[in-house]
């Protein structure tokens, strides 16, 4: 099998033991997801992130001894390019927020269907962030972007040109680089210099934190409107 076919590796951390068995059983169905180890707290994760070295984290918020938050930061000092999914059954926009300004690379919860648990894995071992819509409105409806965020929000209009708040606002509605530029009729790889040019001026680290700025500023749903 080439390293393009391997199967992702993945480590669950969770502290109920039926859940973390039927997430083994959902996988050993898959050729291309392997489970390499099972936790069911954070300082076991650690451990076994060391030692396995898996592709995927998922990862629970709330266990005993150390919590989902509490490893996050852990698992990324051991690996700074760790792929971190955040399984929660907690729809708390706080610590939801939280979780991804600390580095993970999805959310998602425990009440979402099959198709989409493999999607978030499959994604975020891919280099990809994963956060359904209805997630991040819920994180911005509860004003936890805002209430954490300790920079003052810049001009959006007086920053970004008509191209570029049009890419925002696709960004927002959660679509990929192909999507958006066949939405603006135009190469992949200019909406791919539109991306990095948001990111920049907006001060933004990836599509997700430009996807909750959007939302939080009601760009989503902002009309054209000519910044050029």
């Amino acid at each position: 099998m080439s390293s393009a076919e391997r199967p992702i590796r993945i480590l669950i951390t969770e502290d109920q033991a039926v859940v973390r068995a039927g997430l083994v059983a959902i996988f050993e169905q898959l050729p291309d997801i392997e489970v390499v180890g099972q936790a069911e707290n954070g300082i076991e994760a650690l451990r076994l992130f060391k030692e396995l070295q898996p592709q995927v984290v998922l990862l629970d918020l709330v266990m005993p001894e150390m919590d989902g938050l509490a490893t996050i930061p852990k698992l990324l000092e051991i690996n700074p390019n760790a792929r971190i999914l955040i399984v929660t059954g907690f729809g708390e926009a706080d610590n939801v927020y939280e979780a991804i300004r600390l580095g993970a690379c999805g959310i998602l919860v425990k009440d979402s269907t099959y198709e989409q648990l493999l999607t978030a894995i499959r994604d975020v071992a891919a280099g990809k962030d994963f956060i359904p819509a209805s997630i991040a409105v819920r994180m911005v409806r509860e004003h936890s972007f805002a209430q954490k965020s300790q920079e003052p929000t810049p001009s959006v209009d007086h920053q970004l040109t008509q191209r570029e708040l049009e890419t925002l606002r696709y960004i927002a509605q959660g679509l990929t680089n192909l999507e958006v530029a066949e939405k603006m009729v135009v190469h992949e790889r200019t909406v791919a210099k539109y991306v990095s040019n948001v990111l920049q001026k907006l001060r933004l680290e990836n599509r997700t934190q430009a996807a909750l700025y959007a939302l939080r500023n009601g760009i989503s749903a902002l009309g054209d409107k000519d910044s050029e």
